[in-house]
């Protein structure tokens, strides 16, 4: 503040201001510009506090980009409301690199992609010095349990994983103030209310054993504006039960017992196959668990007798190689680890996976290719 000019005049702003538009990564049709208010960037601290739980000595490292909402949350807003320092690093992907940065900069709350943390136990966590992180936190996609597990034994270390959306940014969470879940995304933050759309319409806030889509009551200081210039699409993301507001998210959800949210993929990757309703993301968490696996995704296939059935497209790790052996071993583990009827009746070696701009694979994508709709251009 000594260096800052005298001259310098801040402009009051309203709570319902527009202060920030964000994009949509696309994933569900075109980008979206999604409009928050000033009050947002405020609101942002509870994430700040009750997820990464910066502090004034701390160095946090998000390796998302600056024009992700992501930014909001974990580079910009979150840890300057803390007084936390931000390393940034422009730069391809090397994991030998991220974990030489790691060290070199001393790096205490680290915020990166479930891919990218997979990346680095397969590179190898033995000889970097981790002795500064304190806390890896993940968002964007989920983190398999199998991952979670080995930053845990073999560096000591908790990935707490968490959801949100451009719309609202991080909301649902696994804080640092009850148990982690591995394959959880946790549980709504302080301030917000978690519900469950079921299919006839139906809210449940006490969403304890349910399935459905996620959505949030309103009003609810994170939540955007609206769609920039769209009050349709806005509307359109909104449900009233019983005199109240929600923002539907779009992501179907389970939870548990304990009021855990599981997530299950997006409402419209929900794999319908001979009557059972099939979230991608489970099967996914599964497979990610065999040491073939480096990446995978799940999505519909057509089929004559079931309509649809899981087919899992799959990038191997180095020293693996596709073969007919493999897909049935692939098969028999995924009917171990989970309900038989939800192993992929089909599978497809790839190189890569189609992804949005922020690092989501796009499910839809390779569902329009295996119905023929669009040869395999996202169509929604």
């Amino acid at each position: 503040m000594a260096a800052a000019s005298p001259a310098f005049e801040a402009v009051r702003t309203a709570a319902e201001d527009p202060a920030i538009i964000y994009y949509t990564s696309g994933s569900t049709g075109s980008p979206k510009g999604v409009t928050h208010a000033s009050r947002a960037l405020w609101s942002w601290r509870v994430c700040a506090e009750h997820w990464q739980g910066f502090r004034p000595d701390d160095v946090t490292w998000c390796t998302a980009d600056t024009g992700w909402s992501k930014a909001g949350t974990a580079i910009l807003f979150g840890p300057w409301s803390q007084g936390t320092a931000v390393v940034f690093f422009d730069g391809r992907f090397d994991p030998a690199e991220r974990l030489r940065l790691l060290a070199r900069h001393r790096v205490t709350v680290f915020c990166a992609a479930a891919t990218e943390l997979r990346a680095l136990v397969g590179h190898g966590l033995a000889g970097h010095d981790l002795s500064a992180l304190r806390l890896i936190t993940s968002a964007g996609e989920s983190v398999d349990p199998g991952t979670v597990e080995a930053w845990r034994d073999r560096a000591g270390i908790p990935v707490l994983d968490g959801y949100g959306q451009t719309e609202i940014l991080m909301v649902v969470v696994n804080g640092r103030s009850f148990p982690v879940r591995p394959g959880s995304m946790g549980r709504a933050l302080p301030g917000s209310v978690a519900a469950v759309v079921e299919a006839d319409g139906s809210v449940h806030e006490d969403a304890a054993g349910r399935t459905g889509e996620l959505a949030i009551r309103l009003p609810n200081p994170q939540m955007m504006l609206g769609y920039w210039r769209d009050p349709e699409r806005t509307a359109a993301a909104r449900i009233t039960a019983g005199g109240v507001d929600y923002h539907r998210t779009g992501d179907l959800v389970r939870v548990d017992a304990d009021g855990y949210f599981f997530h299950q993929g997006r409402t419209d990757d929900v794999v319908n196959s001979a009557g059972y309703r099939i979230g991608p993301s489970e099967v996914e968490a599964v497979l990610l668990r065999h040491p073939a696996v480096l990446e995978c995704a799940v999505a519909a296939s057509p089929d004559p007798q079931r309509g649809e059935v899981v087919k899992a497209f799959v990038i191997l790790n180095p020293g693996h190689a596709a073969s007919p052996e493999l897909v049935e071993e692939l098969q028999a583990f995924a009917k171990q680890q989970t309900a038989p009827y939800k192993y992929p009746r089909r599978v497809e070696f790839v190189a890569e996976l189609p992804k949005t701009p922020t690092g989501k694979v796009r499910r839809r994508v390779l569902r329009d290719r295996e119905f023929g709709v669009g040869a395999g251009v996202d169509a929604t």
